[in-house]
């Protein structure tokens, strides 16, 4: 999907999302034949034309100015992450795809987390590619595969992936679809943001023709950075655990973020979990990578 593809979708999920009574219009559900608002009733709102709000819906406008984008923004009751994306989505110009070289891990990157041996840690590249991992990292989220994957490019595991296409990953979390919708509104914003990645295309391609739900909330458009959330996990070695799961952004790799895992706070068992996960797993060369 283009660049400008992108912003149509965008902006026909978002207008689809919307009821008349929501922006104050007279509801009359037997005279509608689309889900939301129409196109007609979306440029009134943002006081722009119907034919070049429908040639931004088709790709056919480019330079959107700044008023009109607030516009749209307002008129579609868009968030703030939501009004960050739909700029950089009319912001972008269709380049050729290209086959990126693959990410590595900053050596102060691969320092930090040499150096944290009882907090679950990894690296993520941009798109959820496990960089690197410590011992209660993978013990927590991945005990199932090879520890020494991401020091290899082509075996790395991606997070993305285990959540819709491995079954263990998938039991790990007690609410599996919460998980997802946030994975998969990560995904859109680092799509707009890269809309040349072939790797990232293949990824979303990969997915969207071997899991129907990845399919269906891939078309719903919503965006929301992992910036940090609680989980519930059942973990097949320590049982039940409550965690709170960091984001953190690297400054000398800002594509990248530095994932740490910690129990909820004041949940005792959690953390008595995560002590004995971390006590029963080896450190060593699974954490070099590079």
């Amino acid at each position: 999907m283009g660049v400008t593809g992108q912003l149509g979708e965008f902006l026909r999920a978002r207008r689809a999302r919307l009821r008349p009574e929501d922006v104050g219009l007279p509801a009359f559900p037997e005279r509608r034949r689309v889900n939301g608002l129409r196109r007609e009733e979306i440029a009134h709102l943002a006081g722009v034309s119907p034919s070049y709000y429908t040639r931004l819906e088709q790709g056919h406008a480019v330079n959107a100015s700044e008023a009109v984008l607030n516009a749209l923004a307002g008129a579609l009751h868009l968030d703030p992450h939501e009004r960050a994306h739909l700029r950089e989505l009319a912001a972008r110009r269709p380049r050729t795809s290209r086959r990126p070289t693959p990410e590595r891990l900053h050596p102060m990157t691969r320092e930090l987390i040499g150096s944290l041996r009882d907090v679950p840690a990894l690296v993520l590249g941009r798109r959820a590619d496990v960089l690197a991992w410590n011992g209660p990292g993978h013990a927590l989220l991945a005990g199932h595969t090879d520890r020494t994957a991401p020091e290899r490019a082509a075996d790395r595991p991606n997070l993305t992936r285990m959540l819709f296409l491995d079954p263990h990953t998938r039991e790990l979390y007690t609410d599996w679809p919460r998980k997802a919708r946030a994975v998969v509104g990560n995904l859109r914003l680092v799509a707009g943001r890269h809309p040349e990645d072939a790797l990232l295309a293949a990824l979303i391609g990969e997915l969207s023709m071997k899991s129907p739900e990845f399919t269906a909330l891939w078309g719903d458009h919503r965006v929301r950075p992992c910036e940090g959330e609680g989980y519930e996990l059942r973990h097949p070695l320590v049982g039940p655990v409550a965690v709170t799961q960091h984001s953190l952004v690297p400054p000398h790799s800002p594509q990248q973020s530095v994932v740490l895992i910690t129990a909820a706070a004041g949940d005792d068992a959690s953390r008595h979990a995560l002590e004995l996960l971390a006590q029963n797993c080896s450190t060593g060369p699974a954490e070099r990578t590079g």
